[in-house]
């Protein structure tokens, strides 16, 4: 009777081991991706040809894809382990859907619409809010379902887009349009960057109303503000900031080709390609097992500070090629 004991004792320690090594290889995070370019012979399996327009969208399917596809698939609605137990890559997935979602936005209501009283593209209409679900719903509807949905319908934008002889899919490379879109990503990347440096207590002075003598608010605040973040929220913020990121050196590469002239005349070519070099660096390996918070200048590392910076080095840069793109 002890011999058939043995295994049936040792079985819930091999089920432990292996949710542990499973979790571990769902934690991974993806690689970069290269762009499938029009030019290559996956162009020419899939019958396309190269148009303005093309990169930003196939990069926005292929980040969908990647975010669906991944090992583990999609992890932040698993309601059953190790899924349930993991942590930062919920986070780092937020981070990706939130950039997925402001691009579907910029572009259902600024690329593909040459001006305010144009008709929205039909596919667009059908994929924006379909990224707009809550990323932990997991029936009724299901987020992964929905997400899938939405990349169904920007592949069928993008055939529409690729196929010259239609007319009612465009995609309008103007210095206004990814203006626009880049509003977006300096406000992300301004919220990111000061919940970073938050890791450590710190007291700053309230600037909400500065530049305006007129400017009112409807509740009023203190004079000095203590910013501080639960310790329980720190790698949380870290690995979003490091799916924001990741989303973005893609977005931001394939901004490079769509928007190629328009950078040119602005000669802001090289100040996309440093905030890009600015976000491959938060995607550096982490040799820790853990995000650590030490104090800024103490003996232990401070990763969010370290990602804070990097993040907000990026930020100023997306502020410069703004005003690049509208006065210069």
């Amino acid at each position: 009777m002890g011999f058939l004991m043995r295994p049936l004792v040792a079985l819930p320690f091999v089920l432990v081991l292996l949710l542990l090594i499973l979790g571990w290889y769902w934690s991974r995070e993806p690689d970069l991706m290269m762009l499938k370019s029009p030019s290559t012979e996956y162009a020419t399996e899939q019958g396309v040809k190269p148009v303005i327009g093309y990169a930003t969208t196939q990069m926005m399917v292929q980040a969908v894809d990647t975010l669906l596809n991944k090992p583990g698939g999609y992890l932040s609605n698993d309601i059953s382990p190790p899924g349930v137990f993991l942590d930062n890559m919920p986070n780092w997935e937020f981070g990706v859907l939130q950039q997925v979602r402001d691009l579907a936005k910029a572009l259902r209501n600024d690329y593909s619409r040459s001006q305010t009283q144009s008709v929205a593209d039909q596919d667009l209409e059908l994929a924006e809010p379909r990224f707009s679900v809550n990323s932990e719903a997991w029936i009724f509807p299901s987020a992964e379902g929905e997400y899938g949905a939405g990349n169904e319908a920007l592949v069928k934008y993008l055939e529409r887009l690729s196929d010259t002889s239609q007319r009612n899919a465009q995609f309008y490379a103007r210095a206004d349009n990814l203006n626009e879109w880049l509003s977006l990503v300096e406000k992300r990347l301004g919220s990111l960057s000061q919940r970073l440096s938050a890791a450590r207590p710190q007291t700053r002075l309230n600037t909400d109303l500065a530049g305006d003598a007129n400017a009112q608010q409807s509740t009023e605040v203190e004079d000095e503000v203590v910013a501080n973040v639960s310790w329980f929220q720190i790698d949380d913020n870290f690995y979003e900031a490091r799916g924001t990121a990741w989303a973005l050196i893609h977005f931001l590469k394939a901004a490079e080709q769509d928007f190629n002239p328009v950078l040119k005349d602005k000669n802001a070519i090289p100040t996309l390609r440093q905030i890009i070099r600015e976000l491959e660096a938060t995607q550096q390996s982490m040799y820790s097992p853990m995000v650590l918070n030490g104090s800024g200048l103490g003996f232990f590392a401070n990763h969010s500070l370290v990602m804070s910076s990097y993040i907000a080095r990026a930020n100023a840069a997306i502020a410069d090629l703004r005003s690049l793109l509208a006065d210069g």
